[in-house]
C-alpha cells in the first residue's frame, strides 16, 4: 500500500519537473529566436557580460531553499545546455 502523502508529494514533484521541462524548452525557443536575429544583424550570439549579469541578478533574487551557489550552478548549466542544443 502506498502512503497517500508520498503519492501526493510524488505527483506534485512530477508536476514541478514537467514545469521545469516546459520552461527550459520555452527558453530554448526564445534564445533560438534571439540567435537568429543577432546573426541577421551581424551581432555575436554569445554575450558573456549579459550572462554574468543574469546570474548575478538570479542569485540576488533567489529566496531559497536553493543556495545562491546552487542557483548559480543551475543557471550556468542551463546556459551551457542551451548553447549545446543550438549548436546541434
Amino acid at each position: 500500500m502506498t502512503d497517500p502523502l508520498i503519492a501526493e508529494l510524488r505527483e506534485r514533484i512530477t508536476a514541478a519537473d514537467r514545469a521545469i521541462l516546459a520552461a527550459v524548452n520555452r527558453r530554448l525557443e526564445l534564445v533560438e529566436q534571439l540567435k537568429e536575429h543577432k546573426e541577421s544583424v551581424g551581432l555575436a550570439f554569445i554575450d558573456g557580460e549579459r550572462e554574468r549579469r543574469l546570474i548575478e541578478e538570479l542569485r540576488a533574487e533567489n529566496q531559497g531553499p536553493l543556495s545562491d551557489e546552487g542557483a548559480e550552478q543551475l543557471f550556468q548549466e542551463i546556459l551551457a545546455l542551451v548553447k549545446r542544443e543550438l549548436a546541434r
